[in-house]
């Protein structure tokens, strides 16, 4: 529940009006808004009303009455706002992928750390209330030993190549935008894997089109993941052990429902737990929690998962030949 942070979003694009809706509508106090230009920021704040519309993202980091900021530019920009934020003594979400690369999360992590602040990753998944029944009825044990995780995002998106998912420049592709959901989704059920294999098939503009993965995890377990920008998926997910499996439905990723299943097909139970707005809140309420238990990380997702998984990402990059340019 919210305890009171003032929140700041930085960029105006798509993800940060979703955010911001979600804010409003669930009691947290929306602050102010930055963009690269007044009239963006202008724009923005006569949606959303009442808030300070800043003409750059150095003046929303610096104003007093931001806590909180929420980090919605694209991918390459993600390690210069969130250290800028940090620098201002801001807590920061920042928003998946978060960042490029292994080395500007552990960048972001480290400077976190030294100044004292919170920083969270903005996994939104992680925080919805089916995915947090998952890891109790994991916890419990009722599914026996857990071997493999299954799930795939695969979308319709825009093909034009100056379209920010297709251009390198601004770390385009399925892997960062899409795969990143499944890949989290492994790591936070088995862990952080020991083996990664993949195979991808590539855009004329130079990024991954689709890309498959297999994770090795500790005892012998899997995880098979998919992700594509070109073709529309089922976009569900399983968790599969020894003793019952999870199945969850479409949109696995988003709020939703699923089934925990026995080997002999008895349901044991059945979970649908309604969700206001997008469900984006939730994460915005677990970093104001871990605020206000006065520590810095959550264990729902620890910056150091983060960088985890950005390392995984970057050998799936290394596999499939995908370097975004400048690094």
């Amino acid at each position: 529940m919210p305890n009171g942070l003032r929140w700041g979003i930085l960029a105006t694009g798509g993800i940060a009006s979703s955010f911001a809706t979600d804010l409003q509508a669930n009691g947290l106090q929306l602050t102010a808004v930055g963009s690269r230009s007044q009239q963006s920021a202008d724009e923005f704040a006569g949606r959303f009303g009442g808030i300070t519309a800043h003409a750059s993202y150095e003046q929303l980091v610096a104003d007093p009455e931001v806590d909180v900021v929420y980090v919605a530019t694209p991918h390459p920009f993600h390690e210069q706002n969130a250290l800028m934020a940090i620098a201002a003594g801001k807590h920061v979400l920042v928003e998946k992928a978060f960042t490029l690369n292994e080395r500007q999360a552990e960048t972001i992590v480290e400077a976190a750390r030294e100044a004292g602040v919170v920083v969270l990753e903005a996994m939104w998944t992680r925080f919805l209330p089916h995915m947090v029944r998952i890891r109790e009825i994991i916890a419990a044990g009722t599914l026996g030993d857990v071997r493999t995780v299954l799930a795939d995002h695969n979308q319709k998106l825009p093909s034009e190549p100056n379209h920010r998912l297709n251009a390198p420049e601004l770390g385009g592709g399925a892997l960062l935008d899409l795969a990143i959901y499944p890949v989290s989704f492994a790591v936070d059920v088995l862990g952080v894997p020991s083996g990664v294999l993949a195979s991808a098939s590539m855009t004329p503009t130079g990024v991954d089109r689709q890309t498959a993965i297999i994770l090795e995890h500790e005892g012998g377990r899997q995880s098979v993941l998919h992700a594509a920008l070109d073709t529309a998926g089922p976009n569900v997910a399983a968790v599969l052990g020894t003793d019952a499996r999870i199945e969850i439905d479409r949109t696995w990723y988003m709020p939703t429902t699923f089934r925990v299943i026995d080997p002999k097909q008895n349901v044991l139970e059945e979970f649908d737990h309604p969700v206001t707005s997008r469900g984006m809140q939730y994460q915005a309420w677990e970093l104001e929690r871990v605020v206000a238990a006065g520590e810095l990380s959550s264990p729902l997702l620890p910056g150091s998962e983060s960088v985890a998984i950005m390392g995984v990402l970057d050998e799936v990059r290394r596999q499939i030949g995908l370097v975004f340019p400048g690094e």
